[in-house]
């Protein structure tokens, strides 16, 4: 199992739905192609988390410090975090 699906796994489990996406007119464009949305009741009253980056990294790393800021039980998440 890849770090990514670990990741993803972990979060399903935890009641999070994550989709994750890579647009290739904002690629060409130059801009922040990678998008991430999370969503479900393991994010309590939040709602959704959304993040954009220009790097897969970048999208996941704010996404997930969001999460790991607004939304208890979700404090594993600083042992994957750089």
């Amino acid at each position: 199992m890849t770090d990514i699906e670990q990741l993803m796994d972990k979060l399903c489990r935890a009641g999070v739905t994550v989709i994750l996406k890579a647009d290739d007119d904002r690629m060409r464009e130059g801009g922040k192609p990678w998008t991430l949305v999370m969503s479900g009741p393991g994010l309590g009253g939040q709602g959704f988390i959304r993040a954009e980056a220009a790097s897969l990294d970048d999208c996941l790393e704010q996404g997930l410090e969001r999460l790991r800021a607004e939304c208890d039980g979700f404090e594993w998440l600083a042992e994957i975090q750089r």
